[in-house]
């Protein structure tokens, strides 16, 4: 048996249909104009960062200059004879996080501002803000690494027969590793919530976050320098 559906009941569901539509669309209007806040601070921010990189690349390359003299007067050759194995890697990687922790110095109030304009920031899209904040993440605890004492924990572990690795290589590795990020990140999510007046500025951080590509393309020489000093096989 088929009910016919009482005409006050129609009139009820179809007002009850009206009202959500109408309150929906001002809710898909906020979070629309939420994401394009969200987007204008972040692409801002990320400018900052990447200019701020941009503009000490030189100051960059004196410091890692200057670690390579350091390395050549206070311990050449310091892992001469080691073994090329899993702890010979893990010096590597110190000798990495070294290049990078110092390199980054100069720009520690770049990246504080920018984590203090991004890490709050959200989007309808979870992804996106996922993406982002696990980016502000992984800044945040590189910026907070300070360069290890490359020397020490070299002679450390030449003292012990290349047997045991030093704690504080152990220790800095697991923070460094899992957490190593260059300057600058424009997620791809980030496009669908784009603004055309934002093009020219998205098309400046693009640029500069090449140079600082380059400069890392550039810094791998450097690493290659060191490791021949220091006498280790990665």
């Amino acid at each position: 048996m088929t009910y016919a559906l009482p005409m006050g009941s129609r009139c009820v569901a179809l007002l009850v249909t009206t009202a959500s539509l109408l309150a929906l669309a001002p809710a898909c209007a906020l979070a629309g104009s939420g994401d394009a806040a969200a987007t204008r601070t972040y692409i801002q921010a990320n400018y900052a960062l990447v200019q701020s990189g941009g503009t000490r690349l030189a100051r960059a390359r004196s410091i890692l200059h200057n670690l390579l003299r350091q390395v050549e007067g206070e311990c050449p050759q310091a892992a001469k004879g080691s073994p090329q194995n899993g702890d010979s890697t893990e010096l590597s990687e110190e000798v990495i996080g070294t290049m990078v922790t110092s390199a980054y110095r100069p720009d520690l109030p770049a990246i504080d501002s920018y984590i203090r304009a991004t890490a709050h920031l959200q989007w309808s899209n979870h992804s996106l803000t996922s993406a982002v904040r696990a980016y502000v993440g992984k800044l945040k605890a590189i910026a907070a690494l300070a360069p290890p004492k490359l020397c020490a924990d070299v002679a450390a572990w030449r003292a012990g027969g290349y047997a045991t690795l030093p704690a504080s290589t152990i220790g800095f590795d697991q923070q460094f590793e899992p957490n190593w990020v260059a300057l600058g990140e424009l997620p791809a999510l980030l496009k669908s919530t784009e603004r055309p007046e934002e093009t020219g500025l998205l098309r400046r951080s693009n640029q500069l976050e090449q140079q600082l590509t380059e400069f890392e393309a550039e810094a791998a020489e450097t690493w290659r320098e060191l490791m021949n000093e220091l006498d280790l096989e990665p």
